[in-house]
């Protein structure tokens, strides 16, 4: 690995979660059943609301591109990592690495902004009922989750350009379990000037507009539920949001935990924590979430598992 030109690197090393020989096993079963339950959960719930009519609206509609958001997030990081807990030497392909962080950047940006276009959508619904069908026609609501898969394609490709125009001269370990970008940056011996930038321009135009959205939808909602008379009314209105409410909670905190806390409380151990709670936990809980607390979803599913049983 010496030389100064990224050409002369074929491969990279993930150090992974762990060193620790005797831990590779009961963690490989551990994040084997977690990713089951993500696939299971997530592919069920894209199934559900497409076969089910009485799913077929724009809060669905969103929630199945979630899911399925969620069900590619898994896929392209949880394979790789389960292969290296049982391999003894982590290695990963100079394009394997790349094309991993290129999907990893979309589909965490596609969630991020799908969560803040469920905001919007729950405002719609809540503040200006009358109006919530012609505003969220079929057509605006294809526009919305086009318009989020674009901005994570566009985000991915130019970070994950400019990431892998740098030279990894010193060492080709990363330190980490997936090809992440802060740890291919620290590799570097280039000059990331123009890579800080673009992440910091990107975070703040996907994650801080997307928190900046759901928060004003959320006061707006608020704001609304509280001018209705009856106690029943309120809890009614409020609870078609608890459940996105939950996923935003989660998602944007361990992502605001992530990437703003102060540098002083940085340690390699946490950060690799955070990254498997936002990149293997978060997709497994989604679905549990909307399952568990959503009445129209446990109706479909449960009329999916009947007509499933008296088919066998």
């Amino acid at each position: 690995m010496e030389g100064g030109n990224h050409s002369m690197v074929t491969e990279f090393i993930l150090s992974g979660l762990t060193d620790r020989p005797e831990l590779q096993l009961p963690l490989f079963f551990f994040f084997l059943l977690i990713y089951a339950v993500t696939m299971a959960g997530n592919g069920g719930m894209v199934f559900l609301i497409t076969i089910d009519p009485r799913l077929h609206t724009p809060m669905y509609f969103f929630l199945r591109n979630l899911s399925f958001c969620d069900f590619c997030y898994s896929f392209v990081i949880a394979p790789k990592m389960l292969q290296n807990f049982l391999d003894e030497r982590k290695s990963i392909s100079y394009t394997a690495c790349a094309v991993q962080m290129c999907f990893d950047i979309t589909f965490q940006d596609t969630e991020c902004l799908l969560l803040a276009v469920m905001a919007y959508d729950r405002y719609v619904a809540i503040c200006n009922p009358l109006l919530y069908t012609a505003t969220m026609s079929r057509q605006r609501c294809n526009l919305l989750v086009a318009a989020c898969y674009a901005m994570g394609l566009v985000d991915s490709v130019i970070n994950t350009y400019f990431i892998f125009r740098l030279s990894f001269c010193h060492s080709n370990i990363i330190n980490h379990f997936y090809c992440d970008m802060l740890p291919l940056l620290a590799l570097s011996c280039s000059d990331t000037n123009i890579n800080e930038i673009l992440l910091f321009a990107f975070m703040c135009l996907i994650v801080v507009s997307s928190i900046v959205t759901i928060l004003l939808s959320y006061v707006c909602i608020i704001c609304t539920i509280l001018k209705i008379s009856s106690a029943e009314g309120r809890h009614k209105a409020f609870s078609t949001c608890t459940c996105h409410l939950t996923s935003v909670v989660i998602f944007h905190g361990t992502l605001l935990f992530m990437y703003f806390r102060p540098s002083s409380s940085y340690s390699l151990g946490t950060d690799k924590i955070g990254s498997v709670f936002y990149t293997l936990v978060i997709p497994m809980l989604n679905p549990l979430i909307y399952s568990l607390r959503n009445r129209e979803v446990k109706d479909a599913l449960r009329k999916a598992m009947n007509k499933l049983l008296s088919n066998s």
